[in-house]
């Protein structure tokens, strides 16, 4: 019998004939991969979930997990967008942040157990792709121990375009469709290195599977020298260090060094923290987890516009909800080939970096020139990668200004500042910290709206 075969499949894709029907590859993969319900997920909800895992290197054995999120049923998924989002760490699950506590539409109850609707996720306005990368962060794994050791930007930034390329095949309805990338911290890495690959493997072809429109990144690690040298400001403009080690940083941090930070500048920095004190450095306005041994990562906010009370605590419930063996099972999470439990971020992976360029910003003028939409946004109460730091990374591309500086405003209220440059949008969030989705809900909302329309932030 004749199988006929529908606009959207591949052309490769493997047909077979069961009982006198068709079946396609892709179709069973994704079947395999759906996510009837998640333990303590609330009722009636609209949309279609899958995650699973693509391996991206058979010899190795390593295989990355994701979490795919589609747009609500009556927000029309099949006309809406594909949004990758990324954290950063280097070591940090996206599922643990950018889905459990930002972007997505679930968030974690105190109880560790149930979850709540996000309001204001993002996958009313696109399909949402979460991934954990590199292997050894989250559910993702390899069966080499070596590479939880070895684990770097340009074997990280390989393996996620592998990833994509295959997940493709899987997900064959979304081949065609605009595609961008988003994620925040080192992200600010991961994100622009991704983007490159694509954009020069797609060279040539007129209607490329992976349909590459451009990326967003927020409180991004852009440039290690500018970065250094907005870091170093805001903490004196804020008050959190001395004169003394202000200037102490200044001398024993090269600047213009071509490699990364010296001892004598760790030792400055380690004076530096000290004087900053117990605070959350991610959200210096707002109090830390009393619960949480370090602060390194703790990364919290609040927003009289959130739908429930600032909890600073939420990333130790992602610790309890992604390691209930319920949850493991609903997720497809393959546990036996995980060496240890679940974490938000890796012990092993991040420390053990093996490479980290010391800019972006060659990639940046790249990716300018080829005409793809480039936003980056700030929150402006985050001392980690602070909005100076953006800036001064920014003001280095001496990219020529479109439109002024100005408040962007939900109703009457200033939402933050924007400056549109030709090839690049800045935008900063008033008090949000490194998490601007989460500390500022609606006003990340509206920022994706206005970025995948193409308009500047209102005025």
């Amino acid at each position: 019998m004749n199988c006929p075969l529908h606009s959207w499949l591949p052309a490769l894709c493997w047909v077979f004939l069961l009982l006198g029907g068709c079946y396609c590859l892709s179709d069973r993969d994704q079947e395999r991969d759906r996510i009837s319900s998640l333990p303590g997920q609330p009722q009636n909800v609209d949309f279609s979930q899958y995650s699973g895992y693509v391996t991206v290197n058979e010899q190795a054995g390593r295989a990355l997990f994701y979490w795919l999120i589609e747009s609500p049923e009556s927000q029309n998924p099949d006309e809406r967008p594909l949004l990758l989002w990324l954290n950063g760490g280097p070591g940090c699950s996206s599922i643990a942040y950018g889905a459990a506590e930002e972007i997505g539409p679930f968030h974690i109850n105190a109880d560790g157990k149930t979850l709540y609707l996000n309001p204001y996720s993002w996958n009313k306005l696109a399909n949402l792709l979460f991934l954990e990368s590199p292997a050894g962060v989250g559910f993702s794994y390899s069966n080499t121990t070596s590479d939880l050791f070895t684990a770097g930007d340009q074997r990280t930034a390989e393996d996620a375009y592998i990833f994509l390329v295959k997940w493709f095949e899987r997900f064959p309805q979304y081949k065609h469709r605009d595609f961008y990338i988003s994620g925040e911290s080192y992200a600010g890495h991961y994100v622009p290195q991704l983007s490159q690959i694509i954009y020069r493997r797609n060279k040539g072809i007129k209607n490329p599977v992976i349909n590459f429109k451009g990326f967003l990144v927020g409180n991004a690690v852009t440039d290690d020298y500018h970065d250094y040298i907005g870091t170093f400001e805001y903490w004196w403009t804020h008050g959190l260090i001395s004169d003394a080690t202000y200037k102490f940083l200044g001398i024993a941090c090269d600047l213009g060094s071509a490699t990364h930070p010296s001892r004598d500048c760790i030792i400055a920095l380690d004076i530096a923290y000290q004087e900053q004190g117990a605070i959350d450095p991610y959200s210096i306005y707002t109090r830390p987890c009393p619960y949480t041994s370090s602060l390194r990562r703790n990364l919290r906010g609040h927003h009289p516009l959130m739908s429930r009370a600032y909890d600073p605590c939420t990333e130790n419930y992602a610790q309890i909800y992604f390691n209930l063996p319920e949850v493991q099972k609903a997720f497809h999470a393959n546990v036996t080939q995980v060496p240890y439990k679940w974490q938000t971020c890796s012990d092993i992976v991040g420390i053990y970096w093996a490479d980290s360029p010391l800019s972006m910003l060659p990639i940046y003028r790249e990716l300018i020139a080829a005409g793809l939409r480039i936003w980056v946004f700030s929150g402006d109460t985050d001392s980690v990668v602070p909005v100076t730091a953006t800036r001064y990374s920014i003001d280095a591309l001496n990219l020529s200004t479109v439109t002024n500086w100005y408040p962007w405003y939900i109703n009457t209220k200033v939402g933050g500042w924007s400056q549109v440059y030709e090839g690049l949008t800045l935008v900063t969030v008033t008090g949000a910290g490194h998490e601007v989705p989460l500390h500022r809900p609606l006003e990340a909302y509206i920022l994706l709206r206005s970025y995948l329309e193409n308009k500047p932030m209102p005025s």
